[in-house]
C-alpha cells in the first residue's frame, strides 16, 4: 500500500552518512538549526530527510532517503537522541525559500515507489542475496567487522542489502551509487561488484606484498 509522504520536507544533510530505507539510523543532534528541525519534526508528522553532502562545499546529491522519528530523548546537556527508521528514497526537486534556520525541499518520490512495497521474495532476486551474503561475510571478516548474522538473517532481501551497503567499510561515492540505484535485483548487482572489487584488491595486496 502507497504511503502519503510529505512533498515538501526538512532536509539535514550529513557528509559520510548515507541512509536507506527499511534500516534504522541513531542520531546525536547537537547544533542549533538541527535541534530546531528535529523539535519541528517531532511536533508535526515526524518526517524529516537525511542526504549527503558533498565534500568540503554546501552542495548535496540529489537523492536522499525519508526518515521517520521512531523514538527520541533529550539528554542533560541538551542534545537530543534519535533514531530515524527509513521510509524511502526522494529525489529533489527544488529547495523552499524560507524564514527557518535549516533547509527544506520540495520532494518526489515517484523514482522510488518500490521502496514502499512490500518486500520482494523473487527466486531469482534471494539466489543472488544469498552468494553476496557469502562474500559479505567474508569480506567483513578480513576487515575485521562484526555483525549479527543470526539476526541479519531475519530481514528480508530488500533489508539485506540496504543494511550491508549501509555499514559496509566501502567510499561514501560507492554508497551514494547503491543509494540511487532504483530496484533491489540492480543494487543486488552494484554492491555485489563492489565486494569483489574490495576482495580482489585485498588478495593482489596480499600476493604482491610476499
Amino acid at each position: 500500500m502507497k504511503i502519503n509522504l510529505p512533498a515538501i520536507i526538512p532536509v539535514f544533510p550529513l557528509s559520510g552518512v548515507i541512509f536507506f530505507p527499511k534500516t534504522n539510523l541513531p542520531l546525536n543532534i547537537f547544533e542549533h538549526r538541527y535541534l530546531a528541525l528535529v523539535n519541528d519534526c517531532i511536533k508535526s508528522n515526524k518526517y524529516m530527510g537525511m542526504i549527503q553532502s558533498k565534500k568540503n562545499t554546501s552542495d548535496i546529491y540529489s537523492i536522499g532517503c525519508l526518515g521517520r522519528i521512531t523514538d527520541h530523548r533529550k539528554t542533560k546537556e541538551g542534545r537530543m537522541l534519535v533514531t530515524l527508521t527509513g521510509v524511502s528514497r526522494f529525489e529533489i526537486k527544488t529547495e523552499i525559500n524560507n524564514d527557518k534556520i535549516y533547509r527544506e525541499f520540495d520532494v518526489s518520490y515517484e523514482k522510488f515507489l518500490e521502496d514502499q512495497k512490500p518486500a520482494i521474495q523473487e527466486t531469482m532476486v534471494q539466489e543472488k542475496i544469498k552468494v553476496i551474503y557469502e562474500k559479505t561475510k567474508e569480506f567483513f571478516k578480513k576487515n575485521g567487522l562484526l555483525l549479527n548474522w543470526s539476526e541479519f538473517e531475519k530481514l528480508d532481501g530488500d533489508q539485506k542489502i540496504n543494511t550491508l551497503a549501509m555499514i559496509a567499510p566501502i567510499s561514501d561515492e560507492e554508497k551514494q551509487l547503491i543509494l540511487e540505484t532504483i530496484h533491489v535485483d540492480s543494487k543486488t548487482k552494484v554492491l555485489s561488484k563492489i565486494i569483489e572489487f574490495y576482495l580482489h584488491k585485498n588478495s593482489t595486496n596480499k600476493i604482491t606484498l610476499q
